[in-house]
């Protein structure tokens, strides 16, 4: 039988070693789905419930596994819903493929059924390439650049393929004019910066006195080279969200997350320091930098389009964050660990102390950040996490400490709705190994957390450890922007926008064969996390969460909620508890080593 190219696409991700295609079926790409059958299912097809899961699952993937991620759809409807996946995948930074099936070549131009301009659709998600492909000669080149550039780039790419293409039989280029060969495989190269750009950053940052240290997701592969570098530095190193996972929170040095969803050190090291280093991160909220006149500042980064963003650097470094580290360590001179870093380490220590009490703070039924905060004593050292955009967000940001060789991630740039639960998904098709947890919220656990719960049903038999937690914090609100209405604009909830049905999700997964529980107590919550980690098969807990414990920002203090209180006498359907819940949770920051005890055993104040 002449292979055909579908037949050889398939063979050629098998070249670049795609072991697996997260996609749905749609008869845009029936060539495609009959050449899986011809090739036993390699690279495995990997059915999400909907389009935009399956690019989802792609980029859990990506990011968990630092592999290519790969996708695939239908024409028309198909290849529309991937875009939100994809967009994530973008914007931060992930290289994902994806694979789309177009009307036949003889129908374009008549307004056929399921007829989109595919090119023109995805011309800003995938801009560094995307490609139809009309003859059976632009393979194999198509399908390598895409996944080259993808890499190189770490970017979004996109290959269309139209139905009849899809069906031709396969003819290699030739030894001819207008023929485009190509080869496999893309060695890796560390960009260093040169030398006199390397000691002008030495000179900035062996100057400074109190020196600060932001990382990113950039940073993930230089561990080793950031640890020596705040050393030698004195320096405490905060985190963007992307790069929680890059180092460990139990150095006490490391001040955690940055931004809104950050931490009072944090917050505190930006305020303060004189110096800046900023490795592999785009941070995009420059208010949580320091002020622009404050700090001398060098930028390490390998994309040289994403150099100098967010504050006004003195010396911008392109290069890889390890060579370039490695390259500096040699010139930066030891600093004596004085006033700013106890400083800094006396903060960090205050904060998971204020953290504690917080979590602590009674609510009704309750408290969300009880919930986080119980599990992180509990996390296996190689667990994988991933947290839904909304507030389980902030206590992702916030309550759990990075250790061992644990994983983590989120949409950050995009913040978009809906990852949490086919992160993991993805994640553990890359790491079957290994357990997961997605913390999500009721708005996307209703979105499309639930249908994915009926993928989860249908691998997880397949994998070697069968741990997969989906924690949902179901306030019955859309928190995240009740909250934002409130302290932004000063505006009372709006219910029909934020109210969300009560749904048992629980009973839901146990409908599909998968296991669960609702917690309605706070007593029950630890007993939850541990039943879950034990399990022999994925894990729904319902966490009945209170939704007026507020996510208040790292530099807040008691004036800063005034907004807030506010929408309260504006006529919050839930002014007394917003009102009450901010002022405790805010009074376990005021009063740093003054715990307030109800005087009975047990009761959480």
């Amino acid at each position: 039988m002449a292979t055909k190219v579908s037949d050889y696409v398939l063979q050629r991700l098998r070249e670049w070693e795609v072991e697996h295609v997260f996609a749905y079926a749609g008869d845009g790409i029936n060539g495609l789905l009959s050449a899986w059958g011809r090739a036993d299912d390699n690279p495995r097809f990997i059915q999400a419930r909907h389009e935009e899961m399956a690019a989802f699952q792609a980029v859990g993937y990506a990011k968990f596994s630092g592999r290519v991620g790969v996708c695939a759809a239908t024409s028309g409807p198909g290849a529309i819903h991937l875009l939100n996946g994809l967009y994530d995948a973008k914007l931060d930074h992930v290289p994902v493929v994806a694979i789309v099936g177009q009307t036949s070549r003889s129908a374009m131009g008549g307004s056929y059924q399921q007829e989109v301009d595919l090119l023109s659709l995805y011309k800003d998600v995938a801009s560094d390439f995307c490609e139809m492909v009309t003859v059976p000669e632009q393979l194999p080149n198509v399908i390598d650049r895409a996944i080259r550039t993808a890499y190189a780039k770490r970017t979004v790419t996109a290959v269309i393929i139209p139905a009849d293409v899809q069906e031709l039989d396969y003819t290699p280029p030739t030894h001819a004019f207008k023929m485009v060969p190509s080869s496999l495989g893309a060695s890796t190269c560390a960009a260093v910066p040169a030398r006199e750009d390397i000691e002008r950053a030495a000179e900035v940052l062996n100057a400074g006195e109190k020196v600060a240290i932001l990382i990113g997701q950039g940073a993930r592969g230089a561990r080793a080279e950031v640890e020596v570098v705040a050393e030698l530095l004195g320096a405490g190193v905060a985190k963007a969200l992307l790069g929680k996972d890059v180092l460990p929170d139990d150095l006490p040095y490391v001040t955690g997350s940055i931004g809104l969803l950050g931490t009072r050190p944090s917050y505190e090291l930006m305020r303060d320091c004189d110096t800046l280093l900023v490795i592999g991160s785009s941070f995009p909220y420059s208010q949580f930098l320091p002020e622009f006149d404050q700090a001398r500042a060098v930028q390490i980064d390998i994309d040289p389009f994403m150099i100098g963003l967010r504050y006004p650097f003195e010396v911008n470094l392109v290069g890889d964050a390890r060579a370039t580290l490695e390259a500096l360590m040699p010139r930066l001179k030891r600093k004596k660990h004085g006033a700013w870093r106890k400083k800094i380490e006396k903060d960090v220590t205050e904060w998971w102390e204020v953290m504690r009490r917080r979590a602590e703070v009674s609510a009704d039924p309750v408290n969300p950040e009880y919930v986080v905060h119980a599990l992180d004593d509990l996390l296996p050292l190689d667990v994988m996490l991933a947290a839904d955009s909304g507030s389980a967000a902030n206590w992702y940001a916030r309550h759990l400490r990075m250790r061992g060789t644990m994983r983590g991630s989120l949409s950050g740039t995009l913040a978009t709705m809906g990852p949490g639960v086919p992160y993991v998904i993805g994640a553990k098709f890359a790491h079957p190994g290994r357990p997961a947890i997605a913390l999500v919220g009721d708005g996307a656990m209703q979105m499309n957390g639930m249908a994915e719960l009926i993928t989860v049903a249908k691998y997880w038999q397949e994998w070697e450890d069968p741990r997969l937690i989906v924690a949902v914090l179901n306030n019955q609100d859309l928190n995240q922007v009740t909250w934002e209405m409130r302290a932004m604009s000063g505006a009372p909830q709006f219910l029909p926008s934020q109210a969300l049905p009560d749904v048992r999700y629980a009973d839901f997964a146990r409908s599909v064969g998968l296991e669960g529980v609702r917690v309605e107590k706070p007593d029950e919550v630890e007993p939850a996390w541990q039943r879950a980690l034990g399990a022999d098969r994925p894990f729904v807990i319902d966490f009945r969460t209170d939704p007026a414990v507020p996510p208040i920002p790292p530099h807040a203090d008691l004036s800063q909620i005034e907004a807030a209180a506010l929408s309260v006498l504006k006529g919050d359907s839930d002014r007394g508890a917003v009102l009450r819940q901010g002022i405790k949770a805010k009074v376990q920051e005021i009063l740093p080593g003054h715990r307030r005890d109800s005087g009975r055993d047990g009761e959480r104040t």
